[in-house]
């Protein structure tokens, strides 16, 4: 309860009574009186949704409704009956010798890091894009850690969609990833993203139903992985489901679990374009950030994704006029053979292997793998020169060609990262398979640089602040891939730090309505550019940068509901500004 001290006369009760309503300030904060049913009731004036002043709003039976956008609330305790609206503050209020008093600094109900929790629910249950906004700038005005809001999405999303893991998972741990290259509000930006996205997929979605664990926990893990790949080879989700279970009860370790899964995914050659790889290594990464004590909620939802995908080998560029598919499968039938010949050999990448998988002789590509890996190569070597192949093919895309076949030179490229940072995690020979699957796919994208687009000319004399100023003018235009492939070339050459690159591209991202793609096109050429020497990392940022450029500038929406929940969070009026022309 209010203590009497802490009560401010604001208004006569006989003016309150005879105007039905009063706007009064009370230690600088608008607040609304509304006289109703004998009772003076006080409610802060701005509408929680949009910020539209109450006071302008009518009362009805207890309601008090905004005009704004038809808003109801409860007058006595502000709870809302609509849920994209929010509860309106209240204020304590007493009437003392004919004057109104009212308490400008109630008490919450909830301490803001429990409400904004409560609400990002709300939101991504309701697919709100304005509450998910306001609950992620709420939380981290609020110094709740990043983990707790993807922990939330991240359990969301695999529990209610019965599809499994879908983008909107994988968008949101992209952008958990690349937290640490953004600005401070550009981080509250990624996760508003990925966590609409989640909200996206989930909508109208029927909810995903769990089975239940074998009772068989004692299992060795070599009969468990045999079971999972038979259940996924038939087509079972039910069963693969169960084996999963069964291997996350007993105990084994993140790695473990990692190969059981990445196993399944490379029995087949280049499942579902990549995604399904892609789901797994994201899903591992989203555990990373918030515990491998959620794997039971977590891996579960990539089983679908595993039984239902399309299988390379079932399409005809991975059978004529090459049978690549029947290449491989022989190639495999001596994986192990040539992996004992090069045990305790040290393998380094020779001169030339970039130009022979970026080649047109896919038996020559095969060899090339093959001799390394009986010269002692690891699966994270070899994914390590496969991913920065496929990485060159993005850098260097041919704008004359579809402008849909973007998104394959892309899927190679997020495939072999997937498969390289799944080598980093596990050392499952299996493995092997997929760095082969996306040398395939780099030799199958090699129509898509014919001609090759140069990449830009070393300019050291370049002005840094010239060439951010022309990379941002190039997001802003059609069409201007070009100019922004060479503006971080060029940002690069004269000196500037890759740090600040990095967050003016995450920076373009997020002020995009953008495609799964283009989320997973930042994410995979940071990750990829983070650990390379000055050349490759400066190839793989102007990849990024034409991709982007490629797909911009759309309408932004996004960004215009974010930029309307920070102004409500700061208390600006988001009403009283009106554009001009």
């Amino acid at each position: 309860m209010a203590s009497p001290d802490s009560f401010v006369p604001v208004a006569e009760l006989a003016d309150v009574r005879e105007s039905g309503r009063e706007l009064v300030s009370a230690d600088g904060r608008a607040i609304a009186l509304f006289a109703h049913e004998g009772e003076v009731r006080a409610v802060d004036n701005a509408c929680p949704h949009m910020g539209f002043p109450l006071v302008e709003g009518t009362v009805d039976e207890g309601v008090l409704t905004c005009h704004w956008h038809h808003a109801r609330f409860e007058l006595s305790c502000g709870d809302t009956f609509d849920p994209w609206a929010d509860d309106v503050l209240t204020y304590p209020v007493d009437v003392r010798d004919g004057t109104v008093y009212v308490d400008p600094h109630p008490e919450p109900d909830d301490p803001p890091e429990v409400h904004w929790s409560d609400r990002l629910e709300d939101g991504l249950e309701q697919n709100l894009r304005l509450v998910v906004a306001k609950s992620v700038i709420g939380l981290a005005d609020a110094g709740v850690d990043a983990t707790k809001p993807l922990e939330t999405g991240i359990r969301f999303g695999c529990r209610y969609r019965r599809q499994g893991w879908g983008p909107g998972l994988t968008i949101l741990t992209a952008m958990a990833n690349v937290l640490t290259d953004l600005d401070p509000v550009d981080r509250k930006r990624a996760l508003y993203h990925g966590l609409l996205q989640v909200g996206g997929d989930v909508s109208n979605e029927p909810p995903q139903f769990e089975q239940d664990a074998l009772g068989a926990t004692a299992t060795d893990f070599d009969r468990l992985l045999s079971w999972f790949r038979e259940n996924v080879e038939v087509r079972d989700p039910n069963g693969a489901e169960r084996v999963l279970r069964t291997a996350i009860d007993a105990g084994y370790e993140d790695d473990e679990l990692a190969q059981l899964l990445a196993t399944a995914a490379t029995d087949h050659r280049y499942i579902q374009t990549g995604h399904v790889l892609d789901f797994v290594n994201k899903a591992c990464e989203a555990l990373d950030h918030i515990g491998w004590d959620h794997a039971d909620v977590v891996l579960p939802s990539l089983v679908r994704g595993l039984t239902s995908a399309d299988r390379a080998e079932e399409s005809a560029e991975w059978r004529r006029p090459i049978d690549l598919a029947g290449l491989l499968d022989d190639t495999f039938d001596e994986l192990h053979r040539f992996v004992e010949f090069g045990a305790r050999k040290t393998w380094s990448r020779p001169d030339g292997m970039l130009d022979s998988l970026l080649g047109d002789d896919p038996d020559a590509i095969v060899d090339t793998l093959v001799e390394a890996i009986r010269d002692g190569a690891t699966p994270e070597q070899l994914a390590d020169v496969v991913a920065f192949a496929a990485g060159t093919r993005v850098a260097q895309f041919a704008t004359s060609n579809e402008f849909s076949d973007w998104n394959t030179v892309h899927h190679t490229f997020t495939y072999a990262n997937a498969v390289h940072q799944l080598t980093k995690r596990t050392d499952a020979v299996e493995l092997y398979r997929g760095v082969f699957d996306a040398a395939i796919n780099v030799y199958l994208d090699r129509f898509l640089n014919t001609p090759p687009a140069p990449l830009p000319d070393v300019n050291p004399d370049a002005d840094p602040d010239d060439a951010l100023d022309t990379l941002s003018a190039a997001f802003d235009t059609e069409g201007h891939v070009a100019d922004a492939g060479r503006a971080a070339a060029h940002f690069l050459d004269a000196g500037g730090d890759t740090a600040t690159l990095r967050r003016e591209l995450g920076a373009a991202l997020l002020s995009e309505d953008a495609g799964f793609h283009t989320y997973q096109a930042l994410e995979a050429g940071f990750t990829q550019a983070a650990s390379r020497p000055p050349e490759e990392a400066r190839t793989l940022l102007v990849g990024v940068a034409r991709y982007l450029a490629a797909h911009s500038p759309t309408r932004r929406e996004r960004e215009q509901t974010f930029t309307i929940a920070a102004r409500l969070q700061r208390g600006e009026s988001v009403h009283e500004t009106v554009d001009s022309e």
